[in-house]
């Protein structure tokens, strides 16, 4: 398989290494995914190939998982995922308001990343913090009544650093 710099034959070598360590695993599938996704920062229909072919399945099965798990991407991702709960009580409580103020501080839509790619904004269906609604993730950070513009913005602020 030729890739098109040595940066990219570099990553290939090294989910190879992944590959060839976890094969041995009973399902070792979507371990190996994720740490082709930890490699490349997203899972291109050409790692997809790759990945399938080292393990001698279809490329329908890894697609199959990759498409089924929220936590797997095709896009780019940003440096940070935040995802916003859109459960029925983030939904009651304001998540479409927190969706609308998180859009016009990234100037992202749902599913986009910054141009800076520091983050990707994403949806998820309840995250366990109902009390807290509404809620969002960023990484394993639970961020909860996010109401006003100025939490939102204290938040973002921490990451930007």
């Amino acid at each position: 398989m030729s890739h098109t710099c040595d940066k990219d034959q570099a990553l290939y070598d090294e989910l190879k290494l992944v590959i060839n360590e976890k094969k041995k695993l009973r399902n070792p599938l979507i371990e190996i995914l994720h740490k082709a996704q930890d490699i490349f920062g997203y899972l291109p229909v050409e790692v997809q190939m790759f990945v399938a072919e080292q393990l001698e399945i279809s490329l329908s099965k890894v697609y199959g998982v990759v498409t089924f798990y929220n936590r797997f991407s095709m896009t780019p991702r940003g440096k940070y995922l935040i995802n916003v709960c859109t459960g029925t009580a983030c939904y009651v409580k304001g998540a479409p308001k927190l969706i609308q103020m998180l859009s016009e501080e990234l100037k992202i839509g749902m599913g986009e990343t910054t141009p800076d790619n520091m983050f990707t904004l994403s949806e998820v269906r309840c995250v366990g913090a109902c009390s807290l609604a509404p809620v969002l993730v960023i990484d394993e950070e639970t961020y909860g009544r996010l109401d006003t513009r100025k939490k939102v913005k204290e938040i973002l602020n921490r990451y930007r650093g």
